[in-house]
């Protein structure tokens, strides 16, 4: 573009016979100048905003090479980014269930998982696991016989819960 400006003035006294066209080596000057920065601007490699459902795949894929601390903070993360992941919290939850001392923890991601998706049967399964490992087998019952009431997940979604 700065090119094209520039040699405007050269043209107009070939074919005119005049060096015309003022301003023309002002606009060349400023197309060079842009042309430049915008050149450098996309050959700087900026970092990716990650997303929820980004981190929630980098999570479980490093969660399955056996890091699950640093799975944990990826679910985290994620669940900061979008509080409404319910499947964020399932994930972390079952990490937890893996760790005897933060089985607190998994019951805290689960209760949060079951209250944005009630309608998942299996959410109730896992949090009866975390409330048996606790030895709380009454809630463990409730929670299964929870999870037999639920429909099956034919595509349709329930709108009452389960």
């Amino acid at each position: 573009m700065a090119l094209l400006f520039a040699s405007l003035p050269v043209v107009c006294r070939v074919f005119v016979g005049v060096w015309g066209f003022d301003g023309a080596f002002e606009i060349s000057c400023l197309c060079l100048f842009l042309g430049t920065y915008f050149h450098i601007l996309s050959r700087r490699s900026l970092p990716a905003v990650p997303d929820a459902a980004t981190l929630l795949d980098r999570a479980i894929r490093v969660a399955l090479n056996g890091q699950t601390a640093e799975a944990i903070l990826l679910l985290s993360e994620a669940i900061r980014l979008s509080p409404r992941l319910w499947q964020a919290f399932q994930y972390r939850g079952e990490l937890y269930l893996r760790q005897p001392e933060a089985v607190d923890a998994a019951l805290r991601d689960f209760d949060e998982a079951i209250r944005l998706a009630p309608d998942e049967p299996h959410l109730y399964g896992l949090r009866a696991q975390a409330h048996n490992l606790r030895g709380d087998e009454l809630s463990a019952r409730s929670d299964y016989e929870m999870a037999s009431r639920c429909p099956a997940r034919d595509g349709i979604h329930p709108v009452s819960g389960c």
